[in-house]
Order: structure tokens, then C-alpha cells, then sequence
């Protein structure tokens, strides 16, 4: 590829993304708005905390920089601006790569997915040592409203999708309770920089999650009760079990079961019983 068509197909990724993103207001993502924004749609930090990815990359990215680009990082960024999929399609042409076929189920071990399914009708979903969604079952994403093809990361989700303030009956103890796991977790690994940077890209868009992790609270729990308040059938209370998996460092499996002497159990079987909307996430 020549030098002006390089410049050329560089200067229209930019003009893409830019565009894509100009025209999502921070409602739609579920973001709070903030201060009077100077132009319409989102910010760049803000594309870039939902797709998972560190802001100054992304802004290379917008600005068409020659950086290294992978499908999965491509696929999180067109999540993140809500693209159709001709326009994923376009973005990996435009970043130098070649489209593959219309994204699907996202890649685990099939034994694992079959301990989530086997889980059923009780909400289980597996996550790695950031906190990324990696699979989850019908009924964790029912109950907690998580969505693979939204939801890419629990701690984002949790502090960037209004519908999160709604489904837990105590938001701002859950809150500091995750911040201070998290910043936990990222003390068993000091050399991933990538705790930092989603922290940091974290703290520039929600002003909550920057105070609690200014706080500098560290809290471990591998066991506990989580309380919510479903939009269909109200109150859910579930006893949680956090399990490691040897053979990937990191990887968390999060099982849940109904709390006893709670209508969770029958709450739940009405939920699962009706269609919804996440059930193909």
C-alpha cells in the first residue's frame, strides 16, 4: 500500500469513529450526564472505558496513528459505539484487517460452559483477573441484566449502566465493597499495568467510582450475599461462591443459589419463565 493511500484510508478512520461516536449521547450507553458538553456525542475516554481499552490507544486509533490493532480490541471498540455489522466490518477494513464472520458466542471452554448451563436455573457466569465477562447463563443475565454484547466488563458495567443503580438494593455499599475487591486483585498482580489503566479510565468517567478508589480500601471476599431488586418480580436475595480456576490464573467462577428462607427461588422461575431480550447475549 502506497504512502497517499495509507494517509488516505487513515484519514478516514478517524472521520468513522469520530462520527460513530458523535452520534451517541452518554443516556443511550448508559452513562450519567455530567457538564455541558462542547460538542454532541460521546468523548473519547468514554468510548474507550466501555470497550475496555486505554484511552490513549483509543485515541491513536481515532487519530490514525500506526499502531497495532487486533480483532478483539476492534470488536470491544464497535460494542462500544453500538456499530451495525456492516460497520464492524468497515472498522476492521479501515484498521488494515480483514472482517471475520458475524460475531457469535463469545470463545470459552466448552466444559466450562456447560458447568454454567448445568448451573441452571441459578445465575453463574465466569470472569478473568480485570474483571472481563468471559460467559455467563441465561439466568445471570436475566437477573443482573448483563449482556455480552453490551457488557464486556462487570466493574464498568456496575458503575457506567444506570440500570445497575436500579437492580441492587444497597448500590453505593455494593460499590465500595467491588472497588475495594478490585483493588485487591489488582495487588496480586503488580506488573499488569492494565489494573491502572482502568482504573484510571474508570475514575475519569464516573466520579463515584474515583472517589471510592481514592479511598485506597482493600477487602477480600470469596463468599457472600447479594441482594437486588429485579424490574419484574422485585426483591431477589442469592448466596454467592467465588471459585479460581487452577489452570487459568485469574479466571473467577461466580455461582449463586437462593437465599433460604427467601421467595428468591420461586422469583426467579417466574423470571426465567418469561422471554427476554438477553437471552441470545
Amino acid at each position: 500500500m502506497d504512502a497517499t493511500t495509507l494517509r488516505d484510508r487513515r484519514a478516514e478512520l478517524r472521520d468513522f469513529l469520530r462520527s460513530r461516536r458523535a452520534r451517541l449521547t452518554p443516556a443511550e450507553v448508559g452513562l450519567p450526564e455530567t457538564t455541558r458538553r462542547r460538542t454532541p456525542g460521546l468523548r473519547r475516554e468514554e468510548v474507550a472505558v466501555l470497550a475496555g481499552v486505554g484511552v490513549s490507544w483509543y485515541t491513536w486509533l481515532e487519530q490514525g496513528r500506526d499502531i497495532t490493532v487486533s480483532g478483539e480490541v476492534l470488536d470491544a471498540v464497535a460494542r462500544a459505539l453500538r456499530l451495525a455489522e456492516p460497520e464492524r466490518a468497515h472498522l476492521y477494513r479501515l484498521a488494515g484487517l480483514n472482517p471475520p464472520e458475524a460475531t457469535g458466542a463469545v470463545a470459552v471452554d466448552p466444559a466450562q460452559q456447560r458447568l454454567l448451563d448445568g448451573w441452571l436455573p441459578n445465575p453463574a457466569y465466569l470472569m478473568d483477573r480485570h474483571w472481563n465477562f468471559l460467559a455467563l447463563n441465561t439466568a445471570a443475565r436475566r437477573i443482573f441484566g448483563y449482556d455480552l454484547g453490551h457488557a464486556h466488563n462487570c466493574l464498568v458495567t456496575f458503575f457506567t449502566q444506570a440500570d445497575c443503580r436500579f437492580r441492587w438494593a444497597d448500590w453505593r455499599t455494593v460499590a465500595a465493597d467491588m472497588v475495594a475487591n478490585f483493588r485487591a486483585q489488582s495487588a496480586r498482580y503488580p506488573e499488569d499495568e492494565h489494573f491502572a489503566e482502568l482504573a484510571s479510565d474508570l475514575s475519569s468517567v464516573s466520579p463515584e467510582f474515583a472517589g471510592l478508589w481514592a479511598r485506597h480500601e482493600v477487602r477480600e471476599r470469596s463468599s457472600g450475599t447479594k441482594e437486588l431488586v429485579h424490574p419484574e418480580v422485585g426483591e431477589l436475595s442469592f448466596d454467592y461462591t467465588v471459585l479460581t480456576v487452577p489452570d487459568q490464573p485469574g479466571n473467577r467462577l461466580l455461582l449463586h443459589l437462593p437465599t433460604p428462607g427467601t421467595p428468591t427461588a420461586d422469583r426467579l422461575s417466574q423470571v426465567l419463565a418469561t422471554p427476554g431480550q438477553t437471552d441470545s447475549g
